[in-house]
């Protein structure tokens, strides 16, 4: 069957117009007579007849970009949203819907939520991440064995079921493969950090159209190598006159409290300090090096000054602050083990084969060390003693300065200390997965068949390394004065004192772990059924049956063995024995020629899931094509997604809210925290999270239509318009959403007798609904000059409309299109990647861009509210740019060489203030947007053995 012009053109769109990563231009003989199942049919046609829009991206093109893992071809994805679904977004603390992200990178198709993007591996599913339990861990896929990777810009729920809203990632591994080959590729940083190297190997041998089998075996080991916070000078968390600092008095040359717990120097029973001479101003915190005459916070590595201005804390102007930003890996090292083993054999029209693909995965992230504080952790009887050998020195310097302490000498002093000594807060977590997938397809007369049954698991363990204490040991160690801390600069703790904080030492417990498993069987068959005057009506029908499993320990320790340790988060509330759900669907496909230049596929899926019933999602989409030139596309189609296990049944976790930012809506309708004003000042509750048993199912509409000019062979041109409604969404509303429509969650404010607000509650709700619109665009060229080809393409997505409410009664709220949210998907109104290649004789060489545009930043409370106006302060992000270039080498026998350099302008993330005053997460960058590796230089040697 002859191409038509369009026809080859939407190949190339298909292959080489979509992303950086599709840059090696991929030629295609004049005549394609296979038929193939393309993702999102399961109707077996010519590769470029379908009517969604499709990306596909070769190995060879993964290889020419330098990217070796799934989370850096997800990033240089423009229909990717940028949420926080990556390795460096979940480096330091985590909270809420983030935590039990330990370890994992998920796809984010449209920024509709990883949860509602299907990842498939040769197009059947495979476990979610056994920790999360809700989306598949993208380190989990053996990218060395992936031939080729499948992206379909549309919703799937009628072929593939409820999880593909946003769209559907499909990653095809190698097949029919005969000989061996080997691989070695490295990635070096110039400013050190962050390397990454992979060596694999692959080996086939048999040939199924001449000897009727083939055995295919790979294998592969990556490391990913840690990248530290104070590796990068663009990590730098005080930057007062950009309008960011540090919210945290938990020094390494501890800040001194009034607290209520007991007499201190400070105070007597009070969490109310002594009154600074000349003023009417408490001094509840105090750090020693911060007052007049003192050495100076940033004496001491990673100290400064507290702003007490910016977060509005008047009674601080004397604290220090420590970066726990530059503390925080911003790359976490992951080593990668897996394989893929495959035996096809092939029975004339049919083909049987049994796969096995399996990996391990250990990832570790690291983060600031622990701080003590005094509290119901630490009582009085852990507080500084008088017979500590730095008491003189820190009563002596405060009471210099506010002399009404002085009748409180011999008091203990109460303090909020950073343990440097402790070290980093490490959790490492380790993931085996596998899957063992049997099946065969082939055809039955005019009629092409494919049936499967697999068994999948996702098994993960997170182990607590260093930086992590128990609680009493600890606090009896501090109460006994041999720790000191308060270390001016150049001391050090004695070998005692080191000793005694060894002995309270937690690493090696095993915090939790989970399990996900998914048994699943499947038949679909397709063919011909009538024709009409148009052509062949085509038709596919199937099944999809699927079992569902999951487990979560929340604390691996025995129930009558579990000492505190010091801020570890064990997740015990949300332990879950076994819970399970089957899911039983079948489903249609019908593609109907109306026209001779036009088509119709009219799609539907009936599934039903325990505990939820029935749900019907159909689509329908077709193709026109006027002239040869000019191809409009476009669909319909409906989804639904039930609520995970965790979101179903978690328990209610209760932790405190710490942050700078939060009043009570009904005595402050401004919202803005001012310490000055009646009823605006700061309050600090509890937040409750976790799930609820009678959650429903949120349900989705969504629409595209697209054009497609293709005046040439040389050129093509595509634009698409999508949106999607949904209905009931699952979500855990942020405090914003909740402070802001006060009078429809009053009820969620939880509030003592007194009237004070006590606890928030954020479980998961069926909240209102959500819109999201945008525009994919792109142009693709191509032609020959001198004695070799180009190729330039360019490919956009811009984003119309992004908004939501919180109930189904309630207006939208005000666009989310750029504008900073702490967690979920940032709204980039603009991405794009273009390159430009060329090829002459044994040379192809690459030059890419990869933009991403800004957005309104983080204002932090004194500076919204006016009480500090920042010098070089600018309340929008600047957009993010990086440019590469790779070449490639194949004169050697039997070798590839490719080398490139990533980042050539050695590009810094742009400033932004990511930093969460109630966590302590976040600094000067945003890592769901940039790469913070810097200019890296890449080398792929690929040898295969005759």
């Amino acid at each position: 069957m002859k191409l038509k012009t369009i026809a080859h053109c939407i190949a190339i769109i298909g292959v080489t117009g979509v992303s950086a990563t599709s840059a090696v231009a991929q030629e295609k003989p004049a005549d394609v007579t296979q038929r193939i199942e393309i993702t999102g049919s399961s109707i077996k046609r010519i590769a470029a007849e379908g009517a969604l829009p499709v990306e596909i991206i070769t190995r060879k093109q993964l290889e020419a970009s330098g990217i070796v893992t799934a989370e850096q071809l997800i990033s240089t994805l423009n229909i990717n949203g940028n949420g926080s679904d990556n390795l460096a977004s979940n480096a330091d603390v985590t909270s809420g819907a983030q935590r039990g992200n330990n370890g994992a990178t998920s796809a984010n198709l449209r920024g509709q939520g990883s949860d509602s993007t299907l990842v498939l591996l040769n197009g059947r599913r495979i476990a979610t991440h056994g920790m999360k339990g809700s989306a598949v861990d993208l380190n989990s896929i053996p990218m060395a064995a992936v031939e080729r990777v499948e992206i379909l810009k549309d919703g799937a729920s009628s072929t593939y079921g409820t999880d593909a809203i946003g769209g559907v990632i499909n990653f095809i591994l190698r097949k029919n493969y005969n000989g061996i080959e080997a691989q070695a590729f490295t990635d070096l940083t110039q400013q050190g950090g962050a390397d990454i190297h992979r060596v694999s190997m692959v080996g086939g041998f048999g040939n199924l159209d001449t000897d009727g089998y083939n055995v295919l075996i790979t294998g592969t080991h990556s490391e990913n190598q840690a990248l530290r916070g104070d590796q990068r000078s663009f990590v730098n968390t005080f930057q007062p006159n950009r309008g960011l600092s540090v919210d945290t008095r938990g020094t390494p040359f501890a800040t001194v409290f009034a607290t209520s717990l007991a007499n201190t120097i400070m105070s007597n029973k009070s969490n109310t300090g002594p009154i600074l001479p000349g003023t009417n101003q408490s001094m509840n915190a105090v750090n020693v090096l911060n007052l007049p005459g003192g050495a100076g916070c940033n004496s001491i590595d990673g100290m400064a000054a507290y702003d007490y201005k910016i977060w509005d804390v008047a009674s601080s102007k004397y604290a220090c602050a420590w970066d726990t930003g530059r503390a925080a890996v911003l790359q976490q090292p992951v080593t990668n083990d897996n394989f893929v083993s495959r035996a096809t054999f092939k029975v004339g029209e049919h083909q049987v084969f049994a796969e096995l693909v399996g990996s391990r995965v250990d990832v570790s992230k690291s983060f600031s060390p622990n701080q003590v504080s005094p509290g119901s952790n630490f009582p009085v009887s852990s507080f500084y003693p008088k017979t500590g050998a730095a008491y003189d020195m820190v009563f002596n310097s405060i009471a210099a300065v506010l002399p009404s302490i002085k009748s409180n000498y011999g008091a203990p002093i109460a303090y909020r200390w950073r343990c440097m000594e402790c070290g980093n807060r490490e959790i490492s977590t380790r993931t085996d997965a596998a899957r063992l997938q049997i099946g065969a397809d082939g055809q039955i007369g005019n009629w092409d068949y494919r049936v499967g049954l697999s068994r999948a698991y996702s098994e993960s363990q997170s182990t607590l390394g260093n930086g992590y204490n128990y609680t009493v040991a600890l606090a009896n160690a501090l109460g006994t004065g041999i720790i000191n801390p308060f270390l001016l600069p150049g001391q050090k703790q004695s070998q005692a004192a080191l000793d005694l904080i060894a002995s309270t030492s937690a690493k090696g417990v095993v915090l939790y772990g989970g399990k996900t498993t998914l048994t699943q069987a499947d038949a679909a068959i397709s063919g011909e059924i009538f024709k009409l005057p148009a052509g062949a009506v085509m038709a596919a029908v199937g099944t999809d049956l699927r079992k569902e499993e999951y487990t979560f320990n929340g604390d691996a320790r025995a129930a009558n063995t579990r000492p505190a340790i010091l801020n570890a988060p064990f997740d015990d509330a949300n332990a879950l024995p076994k819970v399970s759900r089957d899911i039983r669907a079948i489903y249609a496909e019908f593609l109907v020629p109306v026209f001779k230049n036009m088509e119709v596929t009219l799609a539907g899926r009936q599934d039903h899931y325990t505990g939820f019933g029935n749900t019907f999602n159909p689509k329908v989409a077709f193709r026109y094509t006027p002239v040869e030139q000019v191809l409009f596309r476009g669909s319909y189609n409906t989804g639904f997604r039930a609520p995970s296990f965790n979101q179903l049944f978690n328990g209610i976790t209760e932790s405190p809210y710490a942050g700078k930012d939060l009043v009570d809506p009904a005595t402050c309708p401004g919202l803005k925290a001012d310490s000055a004003k009646s009823g605006c000042g700061i309050i600090t509750p509890n937040t409750l999270t976790g799930g609820k048993a009678n959650l429903g199912p949120e349900t989705a509409k969504q629409a595209t239509v697209g054009v497609v000019w293709a005046p040439s062979k040389n050129f093509s041109a595509n634009m698409d318009l999508w949106e999607i409604r949904k209905e009931n969404t699952i979500t855990s509303l942020d405090l914003t959403t909740m402070l802001q429509n006060y009078n429809l969650f009053s009820a969620q404010f939880i509030r003592d007798a007194s009237g004070a607000i006590v606890q928030i509650d954020q479980r998961w709700v069926n909240a209102g609904s959500s819109i999201t619109r945008g525009l994919e665009v792109g142009a693709n060229a191509n032609g020959s000059i001198w004695n070799g080809k180009w190729t330039a393409a360019i490919d956009g997505s811009y984003l119309l409309e992004k908004k939501s409410r919180p109930t189904a009664n309630a207006p939208y709220g005000e666009s989310e299109v750029g504008r900073f949210t702490y967690t979920g998907d940032l709204g980039l109104r603009w991405k794009h990647t273009a390159y430009v290649t060329y090829t002459e004789g044994n040379w192809t060489t690459m030059f890419s861009q990869i933009f991403r545009s800004g957005y309104k930043d983080q204002v932090l409370p004194g500076v919204l509210n006016g009480l500090v106006s920042p010098s070089d302060y600018n309340p929008d992000v600047k957009s993010y740019s990086t440019f590469n270039l790779s070449a490639t080498y194949s004169g050697i026998k039997n070798m590839t060489l490719t080398a490139g350099i990533k980042n050539i302008l050695n590009t810094d993330p742009p400033f932004a203030i990511t930093y969460d005053s109630n966590s302590g997460a976040g600094s000067s960058w945003e890592p769901r947007v940039a790469d913070p590796r810097g200019r890296s230089f890449t080398l792929l040697a690929n040898y295969k053995f005759k």
